[in-house]
C-alpha cells in the first residue's frame, strides 16, 4: 500500500444520515481536524509502504479521535471518522492493540509527478452543465445572527442553536453549528461547518470539508484539494481566495459552487446549486428537512423588523420593547450608531441592511456589519435571478402567513437540540 492509500484513507467514509440528538452542544472545542491532519501527515509521505506502519499510524488516529470524544458528540467530521478508522482497519487486517505512531512531516509531492488535480479530461458525466439545457439555479445563504436566505428566496432570522442541517441530498449534505455570540446573550451565530460530498460514480470520492472558528482550511480533511483518485476527480476542486478569509468549492459534476467566509470569528455560507440537485432525494416524504429548502421552524424564528421598529421608536438595544421576541446583550451600539455603521456598507435598505442594524444592536459586534455585506455580494455572484437580489418583504412566518410548503414542528423540547449524522439511522420529522 502506497501513498494514494494514505490520501484516500480519510476520503473513506460510510454514508450518514442526520438525526435529531438530546446532547447538549459542547462548550469545549471539537478537535477532530488535528486528528484527520495528523493522521494525513502521518501516511502521506510515502512511509507507509508496509501494513505494520499504517495500522501504527490507524492506532495513533483512533486514539486521538477517543481523547477529543467528550466534546464532538454532534460534530459530523468525527462521526464521519470513526466509522472510517473501523473500516480501515478490518480492510487492513489491524489489531486494536500494539504500538501508536507520531506523526510525520508532510511530504508533498513534486509539482511534475503529475497529480489528478491537474486532469482536464473528465468524463462527460462529470460536467452537469450542459450548453443545449442550461438549468436553473437556486441560492442559499446563511450569515450573521444568523440570518437564513432560502433556496425559494424566504428570508428569515433564526435561533437555532447548536447544530442543524442546512443542506441534505443525494450528492452533498451540509450542517452549521450555532453558538451564543457573548454570555448571557441569546443572540447566537455559525461557529462551526461541516460539508460532505458523496461518492459519485467515476467522478469523485466522498469528501468532507470542516471549517470552525479561526480555522478555515484551504483543503478538505484529507488534505487534497480535489475529489481523490477517481477519473474526473477535477470536477471537484477548493481554492483559497484570501488566505483565512474566503474558500470557494466548486463541485462542476452537480453544479454547484460554495463560498464558505470567516468574518469576524465567524462563519458565513452561501451556495448556487441547480433546482434539479436541489430536489434530488431518494425519499420524497423527507424531502426537504433541512433549513435551505423548508426554513427555520416556526417556534425557532425571530422577528428581527419588530426590534427594528422598536429601536426607531426610541427603544434603544439596551431597552428592547416588552415584545420583543429576542434579548440583547450589554455592550452593544446606540440605534443610530448601528445605522451610520450599516449603511457605509449598504445603502440599500434591504433586508440585508435591517438583519446588519439588527445585528449590531444585539451583538455589538462591528464585523456583523462586514457579514451582512458579503453575503450580499454573494447573493450577487450566485444568484440566477438579477431582479431577486435585494428582499424587502416580512421575515417572519407567522400563523396563517405560512409559506406554501408548510412544516410540521416537533415538541418543544427537540427543536433546539443539536442534529447528528450516524450510521444507518432513519430520519426524523420537524
Amino acid at each position: 500500500m502506497g501513498r494514494g492509500a494514505g490520501r484516500s484513507a480519510l476520503g473513506f467514509w460510510p454514508t450518514l444520515a442526520f438525526l435529531l440528538c438530546s446532547f447538549p452542544a459542547a462548550t469545549l472545542p471539537c478537535k477532530i481536524l488535528k486528528c484527520n491532519s495528523d493522521f494525513w501527515r502521518a501516511t502521506s509521505g510515502g512511509h507507509t509502504e508496509d501494513a505494520p506502519e499504517f495500522c501504527t499510524a490507524l492506532r495513533a488516529y483512533a486514539y486521538c479521535t477517543r481523547r477529543t470524544a467528550r466534546t464532538c458528540r454532534g460534530d459530523l467530521a468525527y462521526h464521519s471518522a470513526v466509522h472510517g478508522i473501523e473500516d480501515l482497519m478490518s480492510q487492513h487486517s489491524c489489531s486494536k492493540d500494539g504500538p501508536t505512531s507520531q506523526p510525520r512531516p508532510r511530504t508533498l509531492p513534486s509539482p511534475a509527478a503529475g497529480d489528478s488535480q491537474e486532469r482536464s479530461d473528465s468524463p462527460e458525466i462529470c460536467h452537469y452543465e450542459k450548453p443545449a439545457a442550461a438549468p436553473n439555479y437556486t441560492h442559499c445563504g446563511l450569515f450573521g445572527d444568523p440570518h437564513l436566505r432560502t433556496f425559494t428566496d424566504r428570508f428569515q432570522t433564526c435561533k437555532v442553536q447548536g447544530a442543524w442541517p442546512l443542506i441534505d441530498n443525494n450528492y452533498l449534505n451540509v450542517q452549521v453549528t450555532n453558538t451564543p455570540v457573548l454570555p448571557g446573550s441569546a443572540a447566537t451565530a455559525t461557529s462551526k461547518l461541516t460539508i460532505i460530498f458523496k461518492n459519485f460514480q467515476e467522478c469523485v470520492d466522498q469528501k468532507v470539508y470542516q471549517a470552525e472558528m479561526d480555522e478555515l482550511p484551504a483543503a478538505f480533511a484529507d488534505g487534497s484539494k480535489n475529489g481523490g483518485d477517481k477519473h474526473g476527480a477535477n470536477s471537484l476542486k477548493i481554492t483559497e481566495k484570501v488566505s483565512g478569509q474566503h474558500v470557494e468549492i466548486q463541485a462542476r459534476y452537480i453544479g454547484t459552487t460554495i463560498v464558505v467566509r470567516q468574518v469576524g470569528r465567524y462563519l458565513t455560507f452561501a451556495i448556487r446549486m441547480p433546482e434539479e440537485v436541489v430536489n434530488a432525494v431518494e425519499d420524497r416524504d423527507s424531502q426537504g428537512l433541512y433549513l435551505c429548502l423548508r426554513g427555520c421552524p416556526l417556534n425557532q424564528q425571530i422577528d428581527f423588523q419588530a426590534v427594528h421598529g422598536a429601536s426607531t421608536e426610541g427603544q434603544g438595544a439596551r431597552k428592547p420593547a416588552a415584545s420583543s421576541p429576542m434579548p440583547t446583550a450589554p455592550e452593544t451600539f446606540p440605534y443610530e450608531t448601528a445605522v451610520a455603521k450599516c449603511k457605509e456598507k449598504l445603502p440599500v435598505e434591504d433586508l440585508y441592511y435591517q438583519a446588519c442594524v439588527f445585528d449590531l444592536l444585539t451583538t455589538g459586534d462591528v464585523n456583523f456589519t462586514l457579514a451582512a455585506y458579503y453575503a450580499l455580494e454573494d447573493v450577487k455572484m450566485l444568484h440566477s435571478n438579477k431582479d431577486k437580489l435585494h428582499l424587502y418583504h416580512r421575515t417572519r412566518e407567522f400563523p396563517g402567513q405560512a409559506a406554501a410548503a408548510p412544516r410540521p414542528q416537533a415538541p418543544r423540547a427537540l427543536l433546539g437540540a443539536p442534529l447528528l449524522l450516524l450510521l444507518g439511522l432513519p430520519r426524523v420529522l420537524w
